[in-house]
């Protein structure tokens, strides 16, 4: 997967690449998403470095998960939710957080970023995604 230095593609979904949760979640939606509209990212690789200096708004934490959408971030619930409306149902039926209010739903976001290693544990590396997936993540 190729893209230029100054545009990045139209859906990816960055996330703590070292995260058991948020590994296990990536493959959830690589199941959900039979379109294959989403590429991923890990937070700590080059993509996400360089959607750090062209998106200004984009975070430099691992504690969120990040929704890069037609150019624009969306963060933590918001970005959940969000990509969650893009995948057929019944995954799509996780997008009704959306009609909630942000802080609410980031409030819970919080606390499941806040203890997401404790509970369900820290890979040393980021672990390399399946064969017949690998040109859906990006560096």
């Amino acid at each position: 997967m190729t893209f230029s230095m100054t545009e990045l593609p139209e859906h990816i979904l960055f996330y703590d690449g070292v995260c058991a949760m948020c590994n296990g979640i990536v493959k959830g939606v690589l199941r959900a998403d039979t379109a294959r509209i989403f590429q991923f990212a890990p937070l700590q690789g080059e993509t996400a470095e360089l959607a750090r200096t062209l998106h200004p708004s984009f975070p430099t934490e691992m504690e969120t998960v990040v929704y890069l959408r037609r150019g624009e971030v969306f963060l933590r619930s918001r970005a959940a939710a969000l990509a969650a409306q893009e995948l057929p149902y019944p995954a799509k039926a996780l997008s009704w957080v959306r009609f909630l209010p942000v802080w609410l739903t980031d409030f819970f976001y919080g606390i499941i970023a806040r203890v997401r290693y404790r509970v369900f544990g820290r890979y040393e590396h980021c672990p390399l995604p399946p064969a017949e997936e690998r040109n859906r993540f990006l560096p």
